[in-house]
Parts: C-alpha cells; sequence; structure tokens
C-alpha cells in the first residue's frame, strides 16, 4: 500500500477531507454530486504532479479556478501519508508525509508551498525534511550533508519540486516512482463497438496489461499464458465462475505474427471470437485480465467497473479486486448497489454530503453486524444505515 491517508483541501465537493485513511482495496460508493469522482481525480492529480505534469493535469481538469470550491476555497491543498515500510530497516522505514498547495497567481497558479518529511529520529521534535518549498525558494536536504540545497539545475517552478527531486536522493525518488506509476482505467470508457482494438487481431508480442482501450487485449491473455500459467488459469478459472457453461480461451493465428483470441463454450460446437462476444462479456474478460495481470502499478484506479455486467459477475469481480489489492493499492468508485452486495463494509467508503461539503466514511464504522445477520450490505445501503442514498 502507497498512499495510508489522504487530504485534500478545496478541490470541489472536497472542501476538508483530512488525513482520510485509504485502504489496499477502497471502494467509493456515494449518490451522484457527493464527490466519488472527485476524490479520484484528487488522487490522480497527486499523481501527475510526481510524474511531473501539474499544469497538463489541472489543464485537463478545465484549470485551477473550476476545481477550486466554489466560494470557499482560494487554494488547492493536497497530501499524502505512506505506511512504515517493515521490508527497510532503520529510519527509512518510517512513513513519509508529503504536501502541496496550490495558489492562483493572476489567470495561472503558483506552487506555493510543497513539503516532504519523515520522522527519521523520534527524539527530535521537528521531521526530517526531504523537500522543503516555499516559493519562490526552494530547498532539498542533500543525503549525507547538513543543511538544504538549492537547485542548481534549470528549475521549472510550475512543476513540484518531488518531480524534480535528482535521482540520487534515494527517499525522494522512490516515492516519487511509487506515486507516478498510478495508472487509471474506466469501463465505462471501454470502447467495445465493432471495429474497436479489443475485438480485433491483435500482434503477438509481449504485453503485461491489456490496454485502457482494450488495445492489448489480445497480446496480454497470449503473453500471460506463455509466461505465467497460473495467472491465466486464475483468468479462465474467473470466467468459468460467471460462465459455467466457459471451456477455455484459444489463440487461433490470423496472419503471420498477428493472433485473435477465441472462446470455446461448452453449449456450441464452433469457437466465439472476441467479436461475436457481448459488450458485457468482453468487458468482463476486459476486466479479468487486467486484474489478474502480476504487472498491476503500485496503484490502480477504476471506475464504474460494474458497467454493463450482469449482477452474476459481480461476486467474481469483488474477490479478483481483494486478490488485485494484495500486489496494487486498489480505488474504485461505483454507484452499483448491486456491487456492494459482495464487499465487506471495512472495503466501502461512503460519502455523503453535509452543509455543502463532501464527508467519507468506512463502512466499519456504523456498527453494522447485528444488522448483517439478516440483511446484506447493499440492502443496509438502501435503508441508509450507512451513507445518504437518496
Amino acid at each position: 500500500m502507497i498512499i495510508e491517508r489522504l487530504s485534500v483541501k478545496g478541490f470541489r465537493r472536497l472542501e476538508s477531507i483530512d488525513r482520510l485513511e485509504l485502504r489496499p482495496l477502497t471502494v467509493v460508493l456515494g449518490p451522484n454530486g457527493s464527490g466519488k469522482t472527485s476524490l479520484l481525480d484528487a488522487v490522480r492529480l497527486i499523481a501527475r504532479s510526481a510524474a511531473g505534469a501539474t499544469k497538463d493535469a489541472l489543464s485537463d481538469l478545465g484549470g485551477l479556478p473550476s476545481v477550486l470550491t466554489k466560494g470557499r476555497a482560494t487554494s488547492l491543498q493536497l497530501g499524502v501519508s505512506t505506511p512504515a515500510r517493515p521490508n527497510l530497516r532503520g529510519p527509512e522505514s518510517e512513513p513519509l508525509d508529503y504536501s502541496l498547495i496550490i495558489d492562483m497567481q493572476g489567470q495561472g497558479y503558483r506552487l506555493s508551498e510543497e513539503v516532504l518529511s519523515q520522522q527519521l529520529n523520534p527524539d527530535e521534535p521537528l521531521p526530517y525534511r526531504h523537500i522543503n518549498v516555499h516559493a519562490p525558494r526552494v530547498c532539498y536536504s542533500e543525503p549525507g550533508t547538513p543543511g538544504f540545497v538549492e537547485p542548481s539545475w534549470d528549475y521549472n517552478s510550475f512543476e513540484t519540486a518531488l518531480s524534480q527531486a535528482p535521482k540520487m536522493y534515494r527517499q525522494c525518488e522512490t516515492f516519487r516512482q511509487q506515486l507516478a506509476s498510478l495508472a487509471t482505467y474506466s469501463a465505462r470508457d471501454l470502447q467495445l463497438g465493432s471495429r474497436s482494438p479489443a475485438r480485433a487481431p491483435q500482434p503477438m508480442r509481449p504485453a503485461n496489461l491489456p490496454g485502457n482501450s482494450g488495445e492489448d487485449l489480445v497480446s496480454c491473455l497470449y503473453y500471460l499464458r506463455e509466461t505465467d500459467r497460473d495467472r491465466f488459469e486464475m483468468v479462465e478459472d474467473a470466467l468459468s465462475a460467471a460462465f459455467p457453461s466457459f471451456k477455455r480461451l484459444d489463440f487461433p493465428p490470423v496472419a503471420a505474427g498477428t493472433m485473435a483470441v477465441t472462446w470455446k463454450d461448452r453449449d456450441f460446437t464452433q469457437p466465439i471470437f472476441a467479436h461475436e462476444l457481448s459488450d458485457g462479456t468482453l468487458r468482463f474478460l476486459w476486466l479479468v485480465t487486467l486484474l489478474s495481470s502480476p504487472a498491476l502499478t503500485a496503484i490502480t484506479l477504476l471506475d464504474e467497473p460494474e458497467v454493463s455486467l450482469h449482477p452474476g459477475m459481480l461476486r467474481v469481480l469483488c474477490d479478483l479486486m481483494r486478490e488485485a489489492s494484495t500486489r496494487s493499492q486498489l480505488i474504485v468508485a461505483t454507484h452499483s448497489e448491486s456491487f456492494i452486495r459482495f464487499l465487506r463494509p471495512g472495503e466501502v467508503l461512503a460519502i455523503d454530503i453535509e452543509d455543502g461539503q463532501a464527508v467519507a466514511r468506512w463502512g466499519d464504522t456504523f456498527d453494522l453486524e447485528p444488522w448483517l445477520e439478516d440483511y446484506t450490505l447493499d440492502q443496509l445501503w438502501q435503508m441508509n444505515r450507512f451513507g445518504a442514498n437518496p
């Protein structure tokens, strides 16, 4: 897990989210306009800032003025904290705290404050600061030397100091790489038209992930079968659990260096090609392939995975997410009551609107256990036993 705590202030409905706990599997649930998508967007903005794309990320969101909480915020504050890392020894295993403040400056923006700190010595009253920015001054703590150093290179003031930290600063670089590796997938954005990449034959090439548009779905499945048989069998087991008549996947060659994927079904004598599969079946195959991949990045955002899926597939999907969350921190946004039926209270983060701003609470803080003896989690959601369900 990379992010243990998340702070967001002044971002749309998220006027004041302070040190919100995130878990290996965090499924965000709430009514329309409550801030589910904003929560994912805020995490994505932090990650893109770590990758040196703050300007592009803000532009994609419509600019800083469009994301600031209307009438209540003049600056955007973002922060994340990592958990302790027991795989490391000594002070380096201690948690890291990262914060970033973005202010309006004319028609643009200014990165006014940025701090990456770590409590290396419990006897010291203040944590050690790897990065300390109070615009316009930018300072780094150079390993092994006292005090701070200022950048001697061509520093870009519109991008974060974290994204520009020298690679020899190991703590900064490791944290930056993990945060910047975040990948976003949306089942709703997956294109499944008759000419979509997911339905077409694909090159016989190494591919670790199926791609946001399914452009590497066939290649990824074939590569998984050839390099990690256990993972490929996990894919087929998931398909069998959702479709009892499913038998296996095959990969017939189509042309030199190109292959298709076919679905062998016990109810039919002929194989079914990808272009013949229903949208829901192909979307489920894409999700199963994605979640089974050993190449998931450190943080994975998944938006509305339940789109066009039959309720019978959702139990399998939840099981796959739990397994995937042991390899990647998985943050999921959903609108589906049927989907949360198969989740546990400690996996559901409910977002409500109170006094015009978003408030987030974990499902296991609502004392639902007595109710779960007679009702499912989605029924309790409909009964307003946790979260708001207008």
